[in-house]
């Protein structure tokens, strides 16, 4: 997987509308190139964040998705079935269409904010129900809220605003500029070592929520843990690229079967990994060869997640995993 993520790092900064060599792409990262000035821009100002982005992005929701499957017990757990991607579209709803707010910055911070609201509610809600079930049904109908209030403001809302955030939710890597890339990975680095630092209660949970009583394990604060991490990796990601669907519901499937395991000291490095080389794998065939357009992520992500879903619900009496 790291051979693999290393190749589409590079071809991911080769290839596109307009075709660099790589030995061009080389001497443009290392700072001994002295030809085309626009071939320099777009290595380095387009290219170079896209792809760094997608693999920061893909391996945060796929740890994100790894970690809520486990939580549960489900394996169609995901990082937006606790309503915290809803609570980001609501947040850049009402700063787009609410508030005419169309800045960069401003549809951030709203994603973080409405992100940040939901995740509160869902921790308040985690002190109060001891059952992993009832809080995923919170967090379902949670989500449920927020879209129906984004559809009551879409309503309202002029065509240009609804465009606007239509555009906005069809996810997109290469929005996060170079200058911004360093906030990005701050986010997501932290929340992944909070991942890392949850290896221990993660193998625990998966034995049952009295077993890991018997370790020592303190299970209603892992569940806060988990749910911290993994709120702040969903929020930051939705923040920066807007929503990315089935990276966080379908890698960690495609890790435990590449595996063979479910022990997390092996599979959550082999999710981070199989979450960013997807991810940029997506981020590859969002661009349509011979041509400038470029597809939408949310049109992609599916074409890869939603096979291996449905090959988990299929043969879900044979995987062992979650037995």
């Amino acid at each position: 997987m790291g051979a693999a993520l290393i190749v589409l790092f590079f071809f991911s900064l080769v290839y596109g509308a307009v075709r660099i060599p790589l030995g061009d792409v080389l001497r443009i990262l290392s700072g001994s190139y002295g030809g085309r000035e626009a071939w320099r821009h777009i290595v380095l100002e387009s290219r170079l964040p896209q792809a760094v982005t997608a693999l920061l992005s893909g391996g945060s929701l796929a740890v994100s998705g790894l970690m809520l499957q486990t939580l549960f017990k489900n394996p169609l757990a995901g990082p937006s079935i606790l309503g915290i991607s809803d609570g980001a579209n609501l947040g850049v709803a009402i700063a787009m269409i609410y508030l005419g707010a169309a800045s960069y910055l401003t549809t951030i911070v709203a994603a973080l904010v409405g992100a940040a609201v939901v995740l509160l509610i869902i921790l308040g809600f985690s002190r109060k129900v001891s059952s992993n079930v009832m809080l995923l049904i919170i967090g379902i109908m949670v989500g449920y809220l927020a879209s129906s209030v984004i559809s009551i403001l879409n309503y309202h809302a002029s065509a240009d605003k609804v465009h606007q955030y239509v555009m906005w939710g069809m996810g997109d890597f290469s929005g996060v500029s170079l200058s911004k890339l360093p906030w990005l990975a701050v986010c997501t680095l932290a929340g992944l070592l909070g991942s890392f630092l949850l290896l221990k209660p993660l193998n625990a949970l998966l034995l049952g929520d009295a077993y890991a009583t018997n370790l020592g394990i303190n299970v209603r604060r892992s569940r806060i843990l988990i749910l911290v991490c993994t709120g702040v990796l969903t929020a930051v990601v939705t923040a920066f690229c807007g929503p990315i669907s089935f990276i966080g519901l379908a890698v960690p499937h495609i890790a435990r079967l590449l595996l063979g395991s479910s022990n997390h000291r092996h599979l959550l490095p082999v999710t981070l990994l199989s979450g960013s080389c997807i991810a940029m794998l997506c981020s590859i065939l969002t661009v349509t060869p011979g041509s400038n357009s470029v597809l939408p992520l949310s049109a992609i992500t599916p074409i890869v997640g939603a096979p291996v879903i449905i090959y988990v619900i299929v043969n879900r009496k044979n995987l062992h995993y979650f037995n």
